[in-house]
């Protein structure tokens, strides 16, 4: 089915023509909206890096350059140097310059902050993941509704179409007729009034559509110049499709899914404050060399510089901090609780969409059944009253009447398949099985 004129003044830069699946695919490769959530999964990644980071080697390297402008004064007793006693010597200690090269190197041994948090990483990539999922998932709903709304559209398009050509040829017959004196001009002037109605609505319909296609494109993320060609027709058959096996599971609903993830990482806070508890071992070492001078001489070969270096076991013992462990583990536990109460929640609420859904559902396709042979018997009423006006049997009045409850069933109908296209969308988010 192709799509409307183009919306745009730009020349086509490309024609992209797609079924529903594949304006799903497209919108998760190009929108915006998916991007988004992507670089929060980029972002989780290097969260777990630096977590990571934490338990791996820290060296650190330093450099230290002094210049002991007015060097410190002591005070020397007397003796010390053939003077009487009592009596102090000032004596300046040091030398002018000095500078210091080394490296520190700190090793976690047992931390049980920064294994909980190695633990936990997967979790919390799954969650960002999960995100990402609910994100397509409400992207793919939203434009499998704009895409049927545009089939419905299309197909209206096609009636007004139809109508505007019946309506022609009744309005060529009725200056016919009017010609011979077998009719008013009173009765060509109405038909004459319902046509140009037909040609003004249709227009209106072809601005909509025009916008609904531009509505899509933003929605999937494809340029607005590019022309977008719908491939799928709109049927009973599209509409019933995979709906034969009505069974579901909570685990399938990507929101429990997510609810399921955030519990496991909220049962690793309490096993994190947990840990807390126990002590913490790290290993240490550190090399430095260093040098003085009276001299600014640093980087002449010859120098004297000394070495220092040590290596040694730390370790943390938590003896007590106020309760404050106590009430964060606290705060980690009801979080748990929390979250189980918005699963049990989450379930209810799963069965009331799946039931209620479902009911709509039906619904919707009997009245499609409905509503299509209500049109058809108002397309046959409106030909017969046409071929009785025609013959001079029946009036303006009837053919008028007809056509309007003619246009009430096409609209009744269109309306009666989109909610049935509408309530298939609900029913499989609702059994977590839209894509």
């Amino acid at each position: 089915m192709s799509g409307p004129l183009s919306t745009c003044a730009q020349e086509q830069r490309n024609i992209q023509q797609l079924s529903i699946q594949e304006a799903v695919a497209y919108a998760k490769q190009h929108s915006y909206q998916v991007k988004k959530v992507l670089e929060d999964i980029r972002i989780q990644q290097q969260v777990n890096r630096e977590v990571t980071a934490s338990a791996l080697p820290q060296v650190n390297g330093s450099f230290s350059l002094i210049d002991n402008i007015k060097l410190p004064v002591s005070l020397v007793p007397g003796e010390f140097f053939g003077g009487a006693p009592g009596t102090f010597i000032p004596v300046q200690f040091g030398v002018q310059y000095s500078s210091t090269l080394g490296a520190e190197l700190n090793q976690i041994l047992f931390d049980g902050q920064v294994f909980v948090g190695l633990q936990a990483r997967n979790a919390a990539m799954e969650f960002s993941r999960k995100n990402a999922e609910l994100t397509e998932e409400a992207i793919a709903v939203n434009v499998h509704k704009v895409y049927y709304q545009l089939l419905i559209g299309e197909q209206q398009l096609d009636l007004f179409h139809d109508n505007i050509e019946r309506f022609e040829k009744l309005f060529h017959d009725t200056r016919e007729i009017y010609k011979n004196g077998f009719a008013e001009q009173l009765d060509v002037d109405k038909v004459s009034v319902t046509l140009t109605n037909l040609r003004t609505d249709s227009l209106k319909l072809k601005t909509q559509l025009n916008n609904g296609y531009l509505g899509l494109k933003m929605l999937i993320g494809m340029p607005l110049a590019d022309s977008l060609v719908l491939t799928e027709q709109l049927s009973n058959d599209l509409i019933k499709e995979n709906l034969l096996d009505t069974s579901y599971a909570y685990t399938d609903r990507r929101d429990f899914q997510l609810l399921e993830i955030g519990k496991e990482l909220n049962d690793y806070n309490v096993k994190r404050y947990r840990l807390m508890a126990l002590p913490t071992v790290s290993l240490f070492g550190n090399y430095f060399t260093n040098a003085q001078r009276n001299e600014f001489d640093f980087l002449k070969s010859g120098g004297r510089w000394f070495q220092q270096s040590t290596i040694g076991l730390r370790l943390n013992v938590p003896i007590f901090d106020g309760f404050r462990r106590r009430a964060l583990m606290e705060q980690a536990k009801s979080a748990v609780r929390k979250t189980e109460f918005d699963m049990e929640l989450l379930k209810l609420s799963i069965d009331n969409d799946v039931a209620s859904s479902r009911n709509r559902f039906r619904d919707a396709v009997l009245a499609v059944d409905a509503q299509r042979k209500n049109m058809e018997l108002a397309e046959r009423v409106f030909d017969q009253t046409k071929k009785k006006y025609e013959q001079g049997l029946g009036s303006n009045t009837e053919i008028n009447t007809a056509q309007t409850e003619l246009r009430a069933a096409q609209t009744n109908l269109y309306s009666a398949l989109y909610d049935a296209a509408v309530a298939r969308v609900d029913y499989l988010k609702a059994i977590g099985k839209i894509y």
